[in-house]
């Protein structure tokens, strides 16, 4: 077992993401019994070798502790990405200065950042998977993918799945749930990733505009999928998921307005959030899932 500390620049608290990984159906994340520590399991970048973290906070750090096969420098730097913490939150608060209504979503939510998916590959598997059903119906396909084919570490004496790899899921032939093109394109988006076309770093050393138009290339792969793999897989701060129609209904709850607001609406309101634009974009939608709780109740429109 090794270890790693982690310092958090600007508001960070990992009961708050912990909290929003227990409402974040994708992760099928339980833990309550958890206490003051968070756990992970993920396949590390680059390889197919698995990754046990244990996360705790210690006065105004992160303790990690590691277990699995998988080289602790890649897992230091994953988990950094995975909760945020590569990016300089110490004018996160001035957003909340200029929008009131930010600045109330941040006392609401206080040390929330974007908790990402462990990997823009399993971003896109999350993608292909969920086109057209059911979020949480498509988070039990991803769990029994984990459970059935993934790899597993023993994390304190508690047995964690992680989502197969992607030599592993170029194996897969069939699957309950995973219906049509989606075998076929969860193969394509395996191989793209072994050839290094969804690193984080690539993808984010590119614009977003350039990186959203690589990333539909990908077969199955369309603005609303291309959106999520940049946000919340490579973990891109800074910009506005527009294709997500749940941002239009958040934004105007919080803002009080009598319409759904346009694109163009919706960038200018969010200019006042940069360059955490990202991160204002996930309050609202926590604010609105707290709200209308039309995931948990199975309300919300299959996606795509």
């Amino acid at each position: 077992m090794s270890q790693f500390v982690l310092q958090p620049l600007g508001p960070y608290s990992l009961m708050a993401s912990a909290a929003f990984l227990e409402g974040f159906a994708p992760a099928a994340y339980a833990g309550g019994e958890m206490a003051g520590h968070l756990h992970f399991a993920f396949v590390a970048d680059g390889s197919e070798q698995i990754a046990g973290v244990c996360l705790r906070a210690q006065e105004s750090t992160l303790v990690g502790e590691v277990v699995g096969e998988a080289d602790p420098t890649v897992v230091r730097s994953q988990v950094t990405r995975i909760l945020s913490l590569d990016i300089d939150g110490l004018d996160w608060p001035r957003v909340g200065k200029r929008d009131l209504v930010m600045g109330r979503l941040q006392a609401r939510y206080p040390g929330l950042r974007p908790v990402c998916f462990f990997s823009p590959y399993e971003a896109a598997a999350w993608a292909l998977i969920s086109h057209r059903i059911r979020i949480t119906q498509a988070a039990r396909i991803k769990a029994r993918l984990a459970e059935e084919l993934g790899p597993a570490v023993e994390i304190h004496e508690r047995k964690e799945h992680a989502f197969p790899g992607p030599s592993r899921l170029m194996q897969l032939e069939t699957f309950p749930g995973v219906f049509g093109h989606k075998v076929e394109y969860l193969h394509q988006l395996a191989q793209a990733t072994l050839e290094g076309k969804l690193e984080a770093t690539f993808l984010r050393g590119l614009s977003p505009e350039q990186a959203l138009e690589h990333l539909k290339t990908l077969p199955g792969i369309g603005d609303f999928s291309a959106q999520l793999i940049l946000l919340r897989g490579a973990g891109e701060p800074d910009a506005l998921p527009t294709h997500d129609p749940r941002l239009g209904r958040a934004i105007a709850l919080a803002y009080g307005l009598d319409h759904l607001p346009t694109t163009q609406e919706a960038r200018q309101i969010a200019e006042a959030w940069r360059p955490y634009r990202t991160w204002g974009s996930l309050l609202l939608r926590v604010m609105l899932e707290e709200e209308t709780q039309e995931i948990a109740r199975g309300r919300e429109s299959p996606l795509r």
